[in-house]
């Protein structure tokens, strides 16, 4: 137990100082770089045809047609169409935000874990015992697992201090799942994987649980930038780039954790191997006994007296 407090600290300390790393950074900005591209991109072929969409939509709304009358009739006579380019704007980002992340969750983890592996574990052998649609089938039913367990207790929510407490456990447990597994699926073989989960199963839910209350530090973020809606510009792209840095540092963590404790194992299990390898002596060519060496004959048998 001490020796696995040991290796989750030190697995901590040594993910921090990853983040910190200029690859790091910049593969944190990828988010960003990519969602300024799309916003680009559906703005020129989309916006102009979405605004005049919902502009219309709200123009036939009786009351809100009313409001604009009077709003025109103050000399306010683009009311709808600010309003109008809001809404898009607020049904667009989700969208955006969401694919952002996937990419990430889909390219940041595998190289960050192939980088951990270059620098500290050259030596450790890849042994496949993962591939790309195993990892997709195993995050698809552990997320499905996770959201049946919120659907579940969602009765529960209405305490707040259960809330509190099931909400980043599940998280944390669908975290655990998904990160270790694709941080051992090229090094580790499949029964090394199952033995690992379960040695080392507290731990890693530990691990997911603490990059679940982290990973809520970016919707007070986001919030902000929905109730402030001058700085929305501003708090939104800083939301995504601190999801992307939690999940960067996530990705480290379970790599730092999963790997070491990777390399314990099989130097443990060859240790006991080794233990337990008797030398056999050499037989005699003369076909004398084990250990009268080369060339010695059997001494001749007693006489019975018969």
């Amino acid at each position: 137990m001490l020796c696995r407090m040991g290796l989750l600290f030190d697995s901590f300390w040594r993910a921090m100082a990853n983040c910190l790393h200029r690859r790091v950074i910049a593969w944190s900005l990828f988010p960003l770089v990519f969602m300024a591209l799309m916003v680009w991109v559906l703005g020129y072929f989309f916006w102009a045809p979405a605004v005049l969409k919902v502009q219309q939509l709200l123009d036939g709304v009786g009351w809100l047609h009313s409001l604009w009358l009077w709003l025109q009739g103050h000399g306010v006579g683009y009311a709808s169409e600010l309003v109008a380019s809001v809404l898009v704007v607020l049904g667009s980002t989700p969208l955006v935000i969401v694919i952002s992340l996937l990419l990430v969750s889909l390219f940041m983890t595998p190289a960050l874990t192939n980088w951990v592996a270059q620098r500290r574990f050259p030596a450790l052998e890849r042994k496949q015992g993962g591939g790309a649609l195993a990892s997709i089938t195993w995050s698809g039913g552990s997320t499905l697992i996770a959201l049946i367990a919120l659907l579940v207790t969602l009765p529960l929510w209405f305490m707040p201090p259960l809330m509190l407490v099931l909400t980043p456990l599940i998280w944390g447990w669908l975290t655990y799942r998904v990160m270790a597994f694709d941080a051992l699926a090229e090094h580790a073989s499949k029964q090394e994987r199952r033995s690992l989960f379960i040695r080392n199963r507290l731990a890693l839910i530990l691990i997911g649980v603490i990059c679940g209350y982290l990973g809520a530090a970016p919707g007070i973020v986001w919030a902000s930038g929905l109730v402030f809606i001058a700085a929305f510009w501003i708090l939104v792209p800083i939301a995504i780039w601190i999801y992307a840095l939690v999940f960067a540092f996530s990705s480290l963590w379970f790599a730092h954790y999963c790997l070491a404790a990777l390399q314990q194992m099989r130097q443990t299990r060859m240790g006991s191997q080794e233990e337990i390898r008797v030398p056999l002596a050499p037989e005699s060519s003369e076909g004398g006994v084990p250990g009268s060496g080369p060339g010695v004959p059997l001494a001749p048998m007693p006489s019975t007296g018969a």
